[in-house]
């Protein structure tokens, strides 16, 4: 099974800008406002990074699309995945877009953003508010041309005094993570109602404009008398394609679609989304969830769990084919997966002791065992990507790692460090002496069966989570610690103090599962970044705090090729993995998903995204044909 934290970059916040020619005039209205800003640049329908856009100016729709897709219907999911505020299990708030309370999943439909990524595409983005972009020859200046018929879902005009709010109040008193993604954005103005003027700070990562370009719009006039950074449950004013209908807080959000939604017609949009209410059910508990999936309370499902995959899908439903089973393929890099250690805590700082740990989890007796051998282990941190180090660092990484030489452990400079591969027994006494030996060699002491700290205190770890999906995966690691001595238990706690605990880092260990993209930047930052370490809800869960890591992360985020990009993600790759701050876990390149035959897709699933939501629709034909448990 996969852990459900996930990050804050959904939108494809890893972009750049992609030049076309200059041919547009500029309304009479705005010539004086342009005075000042440099007459060299170029106009673009899309941006994107270390290459051409896949699609012309005059593209209808995406190719992954039925643009004849029916609209209508609906759909019921369990929420999988968070990012930002987000909470799977719960949510007590309307407002994701800050620390505060627990979101609640969809509320992404609601607004609409300057442009949108093609999912077809590792990292491009074309015009959906925004009709066309600009840019200086500097990179430093880009002007929005917004297209005059946005509308927000009362009528008003959604328009460049809107964008520029939206952009400021986020980087003011939006979440961390959106914070610190917005950091190079020197200022923002309106120089007519239908054109905004971005202006970058000089140094600014390569994808800055990306993450500006991919932000929520709010509308000005209804956070005039709202307040932004407070939680609520007043379902917000938005301009995108669905609104929230109804809503038991904790256990459902239902959203209606927008019949006159001013952007459906919109080439971004054309062909996605098709149901009239896309509903999600919540439950705290991974059981009751699939019991209520039989019962058909809800329509898809994705199975995170191996053992019920393989065990627990022959149901009725699935044997008269009214629930259809599929594994979809995922082009994506898997990301990683792990039981992540709080460096902030003394008794992990000692990286012989993190090490120690490492050697303690048996993936080969748990993937056999609980698993039932349909996972891999993740060995990287750009785990199924051409950033994933292997063997000894290249001639190209040798040199970018020169300069750093003395300030970084041997390990880096070797063989990349990978997990051990254990005899299957559950307990490779083999493992368990290394475990012992580098726990020794840290200063800890035994006291008959116990392991004390170099302090003297008991050797205690806890493990952390919100549900006890993990818990039987942890149990034999947790054996395993105990033999060497280490007081360990796996704790659940509700969601809500889950939230607090981790946002203040108030733990040992938490497992978590996040992607950095097809062009890591931003996300490596937020993740691995000593700048966000301390700061409360920040995605860098360890506490990374390695001014090498930073300096190279500021690397990548300028440099100009994708080679370049890939020897230096390697590097970090390298110095992560040789500081051993996870005990990393498994992985899969696919879904596994079940549903209900309701529906039908398009003839091929987009390359970086399965698009249930956005692009499935439902088919009356296969509805009438299907009886559902209760109906």
């Amino acid at each position: 099974m996969t852990s459900q934290k996930r990050p804050a970059f959904s939108r494809r916040s890893v972009l750049q800008f992609c030049s076309g020619l200059l041919g547009a005039s500029v309304p009479l209205r705005s010539i004086r406002l342009l005075a000042d800003v440099p007459a060299a640049g170029r106009e673009t329908h899309g941006l994107s990074i270390f290459g051409d856009l896949a699609l012309p100016p005059d593209f209808k729709s995406f190719a992954y699309v039925n643009p004849q897709a029916p609209k209508g219907g609906q759909i019921v999911l369990q929420p999988s995945g968070g990012g930002a505020n987000v909470n799977p299990t719960t949510f007590n708030s309307f407002n994701v877009f800050i620390l505060k309370g627990d979101g609640a999943t969809g509320m992404g439909a609601i607004f609409d953003s300057l442009m949108v990524g093609n999912s077809d595409e590792p990292d491009a983005l074309y015009g959906l508010v925004a009709k066309k972009i600009w840019a200086s020859a500097d990179k430093l200046t880009y002007r929005f041309f917004l297209r005059q018929e946005a509308r927000f879902h009362d009528g008003t005009p959604l328009t460049a005094h809107d964008v520029v709010f939206s952009l400021n109040i986020l980087k003011e008193q939006g979440h961390p993570a959106i914070a610190q993604s917005l950091r190079d954005l020197e200022s923002t103005m309106a120089e007519a109602d239908d054109i905004v003027r971005v202006t970058l700070k000089k140094g600014h990562s390569r994808e800055a404009i990306l993450a500006v370009a991919g932000q929520p719009i709010f509308s000005a006039a209804y956070y005039g008398k709202h307040a932004f950074n407070e939680t609520t449950l007043e379902p917000p004013l938005g301009s995108g394609p669905y609104k929230v209908a109804s809503f038991d807080a904790g256990h459902f959000i239902a959203f209606e679609r927008v019949a006159d939604y001013w952007g459906k017609d919109v080439p971004a949009n054309v062909g996605q989304n098709n149901f009239d209410t896309i509903r999600y059910e919540y439950f705290a508990d991974r059981k009751v969830a699939f019991e209520a999936f039989k019962a058909a309370v809800f329509t898809f499902r994705e199975e995170f769990t191996s053992a019920v995959w393989a065990t627990q899908y022959n149901f009725a439903a699935v044997k008269d084919g009214r629930v259809k089973r599929e594994t979809l393929p995922d082009q994506l890099p898997l990301g990683t997966q792990a039981w992540f250690l709080n460096v902030r805590r003394e008794k992990f700082k000692d990286i012989r002791v993190r090490e120690a740990l490492e050697q303690c989890f048996d993936f080969e007796w748990t993937n056999r065992n609980i698993m039932y051998g349909l996972y891999s282990r993740t060995v990287s941190y750009f785990q199924n990507s051409p950033m994933m180090a292997s063997g000894k660092p290249s001639a190209q990484e040798l040199a970018i790692l020169a300069p750093f030489k003395a300030k970084l452990p041997a390990a880096v400079f070797g063989d990349v460090p990978v997990p051990p591969v254990s005899d299957g027994s559950g307990e490779d006494r083999a493992l368990l002496h290394k475990a012992n030996d580098l726990l020794l060699a840290a200063g800890c002491k035994r006291d008959g069966d116990n392991l004390l700290l170099p302090d003297g205190k008991p050797f205690e770890i806890e493990f952390l989570d919100f549900d006890n999906a993990l818990e039987p995966h942890t149990a034999p690691f947790i054996r395993n610690l105990n033999l060497l001595g280490i007081t360990a238990r796996f704790r659940v706690v509700d969601p809500a103090q889950y939230k607090e605990r981790t946002d203040n880092f108030d733990y040992d260990v938490v497992t978590s599962r996040f992607g950095l993209g097809l062009t890591p930047g931003e996300a490596m930052r937020a993740y691995f970044g000593s700048q966000v370490a301390n700061v409360p809800g920040s995605y860098n869960i360890s506490g990374i705090a390695d001014p090498v890591v930073d300096a190279l992360i500021e690397e990548a985020l300028t440099v100009d090729t994708r080679e370049k990009l890939t020897y230096i993600c390697r590097c970090i790759d390298r110095i992560l993995r040789a500081g051993h701050y996870w005990v990393p876990m498994w992985n899969k390149p696919n879904h596994l998903v079940a549903y209900w035959d309701l529906f039908s897709r398009p003839a091929r699933s987009a390359k970086y995204d399965i698009g249930v939501v956005s692009t499935w629709w439902y088919d009356t034909a296969k509805a009438a044909r299907v009886q559902l448990p209760g109906h």
